[in-house]
């Protein structure tokens, strides 16, 4: 079951850019558990990402610097230019919730899937099925 929104993906060309507005403008803070200075990278799609913390609830914004030209992020980076990229759903069960959504007709995406041991920790399901919106299913933080 989807418990929350996790987090915004937003997509940038680089973090002095993204800290700009989220940092400077918004007062948002890079969260503490972001690993500096090349945030933790996602190799499916050769980002390095950063996590800021949105004001005092559990929403986070997950800022994607693409690195690797020939990514899907990179591309769509060139294509729309920085701004609004995914949003995040925290879940109980990630496999058993991407099995829903995918009877329900969303497409899933092979990036991937950051599988830890037996747990899949990360889904993501095409645009052109949920609406518009790159989708990402994520384990629900406690």
């Amino acid at each position: 079951m989807i418990v929350g929104l996790d987090h915004i993906g937003v997509v940038a060309h680089s973090i002095d850019e993204a800290r700009a507005t989220l940092e400077n403008k918004l007062g948002f803070s890079l969260a503490a558990s972001t690993p500096l200075p090349d945030g933790a990278y996602f190799a499916p799609e050769g980002t390095h990402n950063y996590m800021f913390q949105v004001g005092m609830g559990e929403t986070r914004i997950e800022v994607l610097i693409p690195v690797v030209p020939e990514a899907g992020t990179f591309k769509y980076l060139q294509r729309f230019g920085p701004g609004l990229h995914h949003w995040g759903y925290g879940c109980d069960d990630v496999a058993e919730e991407a099995a829903r959504l995918r009877a329900n007709g969303l497409r899933q995406i092979d990036l991937g899937g950051r599988p830890d041991g037996d747990v899949v920790t990360a889904a993501f399901f095409h645009p052109k099925s949920a609406g518009g919106i790159l989708t990402e299913l994520v384990p629900a933080r406690r």
